[in-house]
């Protein structure tokens, strides 16, 4: 299983060094070869020292460096020995105007480096009220190369993300076999992930783990999700 955390706009250099250290020794001997930990803070909290966890990048600019005001470029991201990255994210398209062909950019700038992709889809409300959760995704995974050998692709309903309101198990697994369809690429779900509904979301057959917002900025909590979806977490505290 994978299961990543997205800490948004959360967490200073100094509170995630907390977090990083809590983590840490939570997982410390206890984790499986076959499970894996992934951390998005913001940029400007990176630590330079983790251990039982990858550390990735929420955002970043296609180029190395620049003239890119306000930007992390892939210089950066080196510094940190950052190769795992999110792209396409809900709240970068709606919120901060990313455009299909940027995110295409970027996709093909952190392929080029061989970068772990995290890839995200999903459908907004009213593609979903209409029944075409399909047809919205698949526009979304346009000039996407879905077999890129570092992708995962991430399905996270807009309407359930930061909602509470996380979707059905059977609406997540018929969005997951229509990816599987399309990719071969590890599937997970994000979308109100939280302690009472992980379980079943992990035991979908084509899901391959989650992507938690909310319920992952605490370490304490992010470790007891970790602690339902695996038993091999035999360490946990």
């Amino acid at each position: 299983m994978i299961l990543a955390a997205n800490l948004k706009c959360n967490h200073t250099r100094a509170s995630f060094e907390r977090y990083a250290k809590a983590l840490d020794e939570g997982l410390a001997g206890g984790i499986s070869r076959e499970d894996e930990i992934l951390v998005f803070p913001p940029a400007s909290a990176f630590c330079a020292k983790v251990k039982n966890f990858t550390q990735g990048a929420q955002n970043f600019y296609p180029a190395a460096h620049g003239s890119f005001t306000g930007e992390v470029g892939g210089d950066m991201l080196a510094e940190f020995d950052i190769k795992t990255v999110l792209i396409g994210h809900s709240e970068r398209r709606a919120i901060l105007g990313e455009s299909a062909e940027l995110i295409r950019e970027k996709f093909g700038f952190a392929a080029a480096r061989g970068w772990r992709i995290v890839f995200c889809i999903g459908e907004d409300e009213a593609a979903f009220a209409q029944d075409r959760s399909e047809e919205f995704v698949a526009a979304q995974l346009e000039g996407i190369d879905l077999k890129y050998p570092s992708l995962v692709l991430a399905y996270e309903p807009v309407w359930a993300i930061g909602t509470g309101r996380s979707a059905q198990c059977q609406q997540i697994e018929r969005m997951l076999n229509f990816l599987r369809a399309k990719s071969s690429a590890p599937l997970l779900y994000g979308g109100s992930v939280n302690v009472a509904n992980i379980g079943g979301i992990a035991g979908i057959a084509s899901c391959a783990g989650v992507l938690v917002g909310t319920a992952s900025w605490d370490a304490s909590k992010f470790l007891e999700l970790i602690r339902v979806v695996s038993h091999r977490y035999t360490s946990l505290p």
